[in-house]
Parts: C-alpha cells; structure tokens; sequence
C-alpha cells in the first residue's frame, strides 16, 4: 500500500482504489517496481501525493508503468531540469532514420507522432510530480513546459524539413541563393518561456525571402506543405493524446490569412495593418524553432511594431479597451471564478506590465522583455512602478499562476476556472498544500486568492485607469424615498396618480394601471422573496429616472416590456440599479424607441452594453478588431459559442448605432455605413472561421495556377450591403466566386480527407450561409439572398471569375448590370477582390444603345413596382411602402442612378469607382450628366427619405398601425421632395414612350 499518512484521509479511498488498478496493471516486468514503492517510504509518500492531486498524473501512472519506472531509475524526477532533453527526443527518434527508404509517409508519420506522444508523456508526469511535490517553483515549471515545447517542436521540424527536402529539395532564396529554413516565432506564454501545464501554443510560421527548390517548388508551397505537416505532427489527437495544441491565429490576417509568409510580407503587413491587439501580442514574439538566427533578424524588423520610439500613452487606452470587452466576456458567461480573465486575475497583472512596456519601452530598451518576470524587474529599474508594489504584484501573480498550474494538473485540461465540486476542491487544496498538506482547507485557500486578487485589481486601476463598472456607491441622483412607497402599495390608486403627475407622467392614470397589473400579475405573485426585493429596488429608481424624460408615461410603457421579459432573471434589474449611467441610458433609449426596447426585451444580455456612455460607435477598424479579439478568446473547435459570440457581436452594435441615431449624434448616412461595417466584420470572421474548419478537414483548394495555401475566394456584396446602406433589419445580397481548380484535388497533410478544389469552394460557401443563417437561442445573423448570382435561383451556388464575366457578357438582363453597379467585394481574397471590381468596371463601361437602355430601365421600374404594389394591398398606403416605392420614392431614384452608370460610363469612368448612391451622383455632377441643381435635388431627397425609413424602423411604425390622418402627417412634408423627384426622372426619362408613361 501506499504511504498516506501525510495526507488528509478523505483520500484514503480515492487512493486505495488507485493502488489497486495500479497493482493489476502491472507486468512481471514491472512487478519490481511495486516491491520498490513498498520499500521506499518517501517514494510512496510522494506518489500518493501526486496521485492526490492529479487524476492524469495517476492514471498515466497505471496505464504506462513503464514511464514511472523509467523515472525513477533516471531519477529524472529530482531534477531541476532536465539536462540533454533535446538528445533523449532525438535518441528517441532514431528508428525514423533506420526505417527503409520506401516507408510509406503515413506509416513515418504515424511512427513520429507515437514517439513524440510517448515522449511527451513522461515528461508531463515529471513536470506535475516536480510541481505538486514542490520540487520546482511556479516559474521554473514554466520554463521547463516551455522547454518541451520548443524541443518537440525543433526536433520535429528537423526531422520534417530533411524528409520533405527528400523529395522536393532544398528552398534555395532568390536574392541570396542561400538555403531557406521555416522560422517559428512562440507567441503568448511560449513566447515568453511561461507555458501553462496544458496551454496550447500560439505559433507563427515565416521563412526569410522567395525562391524555389530545384524541383521548381516555390518557397511559398514547400514551408506551407512544412508547416501543415508540424502542426499534424504535435496537434493531431491519436490513440496516444496530442503533444501541444497548436494555435495558428495570430498570424497577418488571422485564421483566413496564409498558414506562412514571407519576412517583407510579415513587415509590410504589421506597417500597413496591424492592429493595436497586434502590438500587444507581439510583444511576446520569440524565434523557438528552426532558423533561430533568422528569427532573431524578423523580430529585429518588427520591433517597432511595437514599441515606438514616442511615450505611447495610447497603448493605455488600447489595453484599457480590451480588458472592457474581456470583462463583458467574464459576466456574460459567468466567468467570475475564472482566475486568469475575473477581476484581480493574471490577465490584469499581465495588462499592468505590458502597458508600461508599450508606453515607454520605444525609448528605454531594458523593458523589451518577452519574460513577464523580467519586464517586472526592468520596471523596478526603470523607477516606473514603486518596488513594493512591483512586488505585491509578483507575489500575486505567482500565487495565481501556481493555482492554475495545479487545476490544470488536475485532468490536464487547459482550464482557469475554480471546480464547484467539493471533493475537487479539496484536493485542489492538498496539491496548494494551503495552510499545509494534511490540513489543507479550501476556505483559507480562498480567503488568501481574494486577497491577492483585490491587490491586483486595486493596482490594475491606479495604471489602466478602468472605471469602476461595478461600484455600487454610485448614486443615480434621483430621489426615490415617495416612490419607494407607491410601489410597494402604501398609497391609495389617486394618491399615487397625483403623485406620478406632480413627476410630470404625462398620462398618470395609465402609468398606474400598468404597475397596479404587474404587481397583480401571475409573474410577479410567483417570484420569490429575493427577486421581489430586487424590484423593491428597481422600480423606485426606474420611475424616478423616467421623470427626467419628456414622455415617461410612454416610457414606462416600453420600459416594462423588458421589465416582463426578465422578470425571472433579476440579476438584470440588479445590473441596472447599482449602475445610474446604465439606468439613465436604457430609460432613454426605451422611451425614444419602441424597437430597442423590443430589441432589449429580446438580448437582455445586451443591458451590459449601457455600462459605458453610447455616443459615436467605433469605425470599421475598431469594429474589425473587437471581433477578431473576441474570437481569439474562443477556442478554435467550439463553433457553437463562435456563433454566439457573433450575434452577440451583432446586436451589440446595432443597439449602439441605434443609441447613436435616438441621441442625434449620428447621421442617416453614417447609420448605414456603421450597419454596413458591422456586417463586413462579421462576413470577414465568418469566411475566416468556416476556412479554418474546412482546411483542417480537407486541406487547401488547389488554384488555377496550381497553387495552394491562399484563400482563392472572395464575397461580393450586392443591394444595400453594396451600396453600403444597410438598414437595421436588412438581408445580405451576396454572390460567391472562387479560383478552384476544377480538376484538382485539395492538398492534404495526414488525417485529411482531399476533395475537389471546387467542390471545397462550394462547401465554404453551404458553411458560411449556415453559420449567418441559422436559427440560434440568440437569432440569426443575417438573412442571405443569392438570387442575384448568376442564372439566378438555378445557377451554381459559387462560380469563377471567367465564368462571372461570360454570364455578365453574353447572358445577363440590363436589370442585372444594374444591380452590378450596386456591387462591390467585401470579404475574401485581396487579389481576387481586385479582379472583380476591374471586371465590374469593364462591364459598366461597355457602350449601350441608349434608347434600348431606357426603354429596359423605365419597364422594368413598372413592372417591379406594380407587383410590388399588387403583393402589398392595403399596405401600399404606409408611408414606409410609398416612400421606397411610390412615384418619386427612393427606388426611382436607385434606377435613375444605375442608367446614369450604364449610359454615362463609356465616357466617364468615374462613375464606376464607387457602388454607394451618394457618391456616384457626385460623379455625376462631376461629368456634367445632370445638371447640377437635379444632382442636388437627388442627393437631398435621397437622404431625407432614407432618414424617414430609418426612423420608422426605430418606432417600429412600417405596418398598417398609422391612421390616414397620422400617415398624411408623415408623408406631406415629403411631398414636395417627391414631385422634384418625379421632375428629374422626368428629364432622364423623357415622355415619349408608353412605357415612360406608364412608370410615373
């Protein structure tokens, strides 16, 4: 039996049953070791307590007593590191050499992964035995993971590179005629030499410059056939586990970008592009495998990057942004307990140093640490932080990480995250050995965590200045003592009335039967006593925050649809109450707009978006780089909360543009362009997503070149995502094309499945339409409608640009060049969005008989608009339906602006340079083919009747709910706007055909 008496005895048992699988799992080859244990008491004290706290750690025991007792021999265990790990991965590796000449790849590569796997085995059993035996500290742990993981990763490279140099030969560099080696650059904690017991490992592939092997491989194909068959190599799950999981997306472009690139290519991506997340990552770049040297001149030139040579106190503003939206993730998801990304957690410890790295490491170089204990010594050097301060942090630091060290130890999974189970946290306080081993107590565990955790967020605050959303002292400056009481029902109905009046609630009688029937209601009667007090609390400061706003009877009334819609789920209302911004905000925006108080009622969730002031949204590249954040938070196979973050991602920003738009500080033109944006974001991680998923089942698509590795695809936006006029409940009209080759298989690594390169294309087009469009507990992304691809509903879902261009030339109806000039690429391929928007412009540009042109334009608008009215009805009268599609409405203005482009183009090519209205009648005026008074006369008309439809949307007043009174109200101010309308398209469009007439 085991020695336990060092140990609680509630692990007697865990222990005991242990010991016995253990003991029937061994062979007469290792019946000594049994004997051994037995006879070596500190041995077997040290076992037992390794198996106490580590599940992986006992069950590899039994299952490979092999590795155990090739450990203890070694006594590999006692050391502090462990000497010559590269020649014992290498020793280990030496029957790959032997293995004949016509070894087939798959029986080699199946080989090389069982001994990197068998390797990396033994050496995780050493790791955690050292750490939970206290053998090695928190930081000589990291370095020892981190060690492994840059020897597996070299060994293995080398190995790669000398089999594929077999057969493809040597990359040789076009200017230099040298060599080429793949550098692999550690990013994150590998970076740093800090890896977790089970992190993945962040990596980024490049090689030094063009060329080809002599067999004529470029260099481009050969190092992404390298890096495919690395990554194979340590992140395939076998019989025998995985070595390290990888995780490729923090290369240029992110998961849709080229698994390598070139070093130009990396340089001028990080100066023309990269993005501040970018800076902050980069920070922890090191060269870990293959060409070191040329690792080190890479860094060397992406250095600026991220330091300036300026004190760049915007790096503060950049961190403090991120750990925002980490904190909404946190109590989105109920992370509390997570103790890397919670409050007072290793991520804010991590955020404090490097936003002194990034302000002031331009200028003093000693702070261009990778090491994060180094930074911290540098900074104390520096004078940038007080000694003391600098210590507490480390202090903290090191506790926290010793922490995660032992729950991920636990089941070897990557988690942060303290376990709810009793037993679990028990043990989890044997392995802390807090106070001490056979006392260990999970309460005083936790006592100490919350207090290394307050001095961590106490000093976070002083450095990235983050307001303090949760700061309950906040007072909502409102006086609630009188309504307190009218709520909780001490005043008589017409006292109460009196009251609500003397407040200015316009309809005060109402305002009380609505609360008298939600107090009565059977939602509220069943709620227990916790919620009720909650709304003793919420109600009070609800109203009294109403009577600041000019309507708070019609208030009230849209306030408590959401007020219905989670009455069981108070923890909302408790959000509200202890935030008087967020209260402020959301009564605002709920009495200006029935829709976003539907819209709140609907994503509750979205409430923690008021936290913060709403004012003007961020541009497209803040939104493009929120969302690429948050999906890098989001591990790579979990698609499901990919596509919850996406629609979270949604909403938020359309209620953030809407609060823009009710609060008058953004235009009915930048309403769609923010729309707009917010959708190209989400397309661009969707494409990126669903090519991550496909390349890693089948490979890449092979080109028309016959090359591989890029994304030879791209999405073309028609309609109002083309013309980048999206409205708040917009479809996505979109149109894929692709460069697959139609004879190609796709190029595969081992565990792949090849398909044809064009039949990959069509499945990232199914995939993509999928994750927009599927019905989730949160919604749909977007509608998507492909009806203007080519041969419409029956055409191929996806199509190449050749055959793009055919179709356009020889088959297509004048209707659908006018929908062309609507279009433009927003998601994909760089080259291929050049290609086509070239294309588009030819297209435009042919010469047209111009009274065929007419005579196709003016019947189609009636056609279009007769049966439009004809599915309408009743419903043609709303002014939302005459505005779009009545005479003079803003479709007439839409075909008007397409013939401009299809008549005028041949002789102005600037016509074709934008797909938005506004700036194509620019170039109208510019070419002289209106006059400028009837350019004027559209450009205004457009905006005033799109900003009519936006603000219908708003008050959600597009159905048959507007009396002809109120419906005359809206439309007779525009009737004027109209009739001009009407005037232009008569000039354009002179009378003197049936159709013509017909049309107006």
């Amino acid at each position: 039996m085991l020695t336990i008496d060092h140990l609680p005895d509630f692990l007697s048992d865990t222990l005991a049953c242990y010991w016995e699988r253990f003991s029937e799992q061994l062979s007469p080859d290792t019946q000594a070791l049994m004997q051994r244990i037995e006879t070596q008491p500190e041995l077997s004290r040290q076992i037992a307590r390794v198996w106490a706290c580590s599940d992986y750690a006992a069950n590899l025991c039994i299952e490979n007593p092999e590795i155990l007792a090739q450990l203890i021999d070694s006594d590999d265990l006692h050391q502090p590191s462990v000497s010559g790990l590269r020649e014992s991965l290498q020793s280990a590796l030496n029957e790959l050499t032997a293995m004949p000449a016509e070894t087939t790849d798959d029986a080699w590569q199946s080989l090389l992964k069982q001994v990197l796997r068998q390797f990396q085995k033994a050496q995780m059993l050493r790791l955690i035995w050292r750490d939970v035996t206290q053998q090695s500290s928190v930081r000589e742990t990291a370095a020892d993971v981190s060690l492994l993981a840059e020897v597996c990763l070299d060994v293995t490279l080398e190995l790669l590179y000398q089999r594929l140099s077999d057969k493809l030969g040597v990359p040789v560099g076009e200017y230099s005629g040298d060599a080429q080696q793949l550098v692999v650059l550690g990013m994150g904690k590998l970076g740093a030499g800090e890896l977790n017991l089970s992190s993945d490992i962040d990596l980024i592939f490049a090689y030094p410059e063009p060329g080809e092997t002599e067999s004529g491989t470029s260099c481009q194909q050969f190092f992404l056939k390298l890096g495919q068959q690395l990554i194979d190599a340590l992140d395939a799950v076998t019989a025998d586990g995985f070595v390290f999981r990888v995780d490729m997306r923090l290369r240029p472009y992110g998961s849709e970008g080229v698994l390598v690139c070139s070093f130009d290519a990396m340089e001028n991506y990080y100066q023309l592009q990269g993005r501040d997340w970018e800076r902050y990552a980069m920070i922890k770049a090191r060269a870990v495998a293959g060409d070191l040297e040329a690792g080190q001149e890479l860094l060397d030139r992406l250095r600026p990057f991220s330091y300036r040579r300026y004190l760049d106190f915007s790096a503060i503003e950049s961190l403090r942004s991120m750990k925002l939206q980490i904190n909404k993730q946190v109590r989105r998801k109920g992370m509390h307990e997570d103790i890397k990304l919670g409050a007072g957690g290793i991520r804010e410890v991590e955020f404090i140093v490097q936003a002194l790295q990034m302000v002031h490491g331009g200028r003093d170089k000693q702070l261009q640490q990778v090491s994060l204990y180094k930074a911290m010594d540098m900074i104390v050097e520096g004078e940038y932080l007080p000694e003391d301060t600098i210590q507490q942090l480390r202090n903290a630091y090191n506790f926290l990480r010793d922490l995660e060290h032992k729950l991920q130890a636990f089941a070897n999974k990557q988690t942060q995250s303290l376990p709810d189970n009793a037993e679990e946290q028990k043990r989890v306080a044997v392995a802390m050995a807090f106070p001490n081993i056979k006392g260990a107590s999970w309460d005083m565990l936790m006592d100490v965590l919350e207090q290394h955790r307050e001095i961590v967020r106490g000093h976070f605050k002083e450095v990235i200045h983050l307001e303090d959303e949760d700061d309950d002292a906040a007072r909502h400056d409102v006086d609630v003592t009188a309504l307190a009481s009218l709520w909780q029902g001490e005043k008589e109905a017409e006292a109460a009335q009196e009251q609500l009046a003397q407040l200015g609630f316009e309809n005060p009688v109402g305002s009380v039967e609505v609360l008298l029937e939600f107090k009565s209601s059977r939602l509220y009667k069943t709620l227990p006593n916790e919620s009720r007090q909650r709304f003793a609390r919420f109600m009070p400061l609800m109203l009294a925050t109403l009577a600041q706003e000019k309507t708070p009877s019609l208030g009230l009334s849209r306030v408590m649809i959401l007020v219905n819609a989670v009455a069981r789920r108070t923890a909302y209302l408790v959000l509200l109450s202890e935030n008087p911004n967020a209260m402020k905000q959301f009564v605002q925006l709920c009495t200006a707009s029935p829709f976003v108080a539907e819209f709140l009622s609907q994503h509750p969730v979205l409430l923690d978006e008021l936290l913060t002031s709403v004012q003007q949204p961020p541009g497209k590249q803040a939104l493009e780089e929120e969302l690429a954040q948050g999906i890098l938070r989001i591990p790579e196979d979990s698609v499901e909360e990919q596509m919850e973050f996406l629609r979270y991602f949604k909403q938020c920003h359309t209620l953030q543009v809407a609060a823009a738009q009710i609060t008058g500080s953004m235009t009915v033109m930048k309403v769609s362009d923010y729309l707009t944006f917010t959708a190209e974001a989400i397309l661009e991680q969707v494409l990126a997503l669903c090519w991550q998923e496909l390349t890693r089942k089948h490979g890449f698509p092979v080109n028309g070149d016959g090359q591989h590795g890029a994304m030879d695809f791209v999405v073309i936006a028609y309609g109002k995502l083309g013309g980048i006029e999206l409205s708040y409940l917009s479809d996505l009209d979109v149109v894929f094309i692709h460069d697959g080759a139609l004879d190609e298989e796709t190029v595969v690594a081992q565990g792949q499945r090849a398909i044809n390169s064009r039949e990959f294309y069509t499945r990232l087009a199914q995939r993509i339409m999928s994750m927009l469009g599927t019905q989730t507990v949160s919604g749909k992304l977007y509608e998507i409608d492909m009806r203007l691809r080519p041969s419409g509903e029956s055409g191929l879902l996806v199509t190449t640009l050749p055959a793009f261009e055919k179709y356009q030339r020889n088959e297509a109806w004048t209707w659908e060049h006018q929908a062309l000039v609507r279009s433009r690429a927003v998601a994909g391929s760089t080259n291929m969005g050049r290609a086509f928007e070239l294309l588009r412009a030819k297209i435009l540009q042919e010469t047209r008989d111009k009274d065929s042109l007419t005579k196709d334009v003016v019947k189609m608008r009636q056609r279009m608009r007769d049966e439009l009215t004809r599915k309408a009805g009743n419903k043609a009268k709303n002014p939302a339906f005459v505005l779009k599609q009545a005479k003079g409405g803003i479709v007439d203005i839409e075909f008007m602006v397409q013939y401009i482009v299809l008549s005028g183009a041949r002789d102005c090519p600037d016509l074709t340079e934008f797909s938005d209205n506004m700036r194509i009648l620019e170039a109208a005026e510019r070419c002289d083919v209106l006059s400028g008074g009837d350019i004027q006369v559209l450009m205004e008309a457009y905006l005033a009747l799109r900003s009519t439809l936006h603000e219908f949307a708003l008050q959600q007043i597009d159905s048959n709910t507007l009396s002809d009174d109120d419906a005359a109200a809206v439309l007779d101010p525009l009737s004027d706007t109209r009739d001009k309308v009407v005037m232009v398209w008569n000039k354009l469009f002179p009378d003197n055909t049936k159709e013509s007439r017909a049309a107006l």
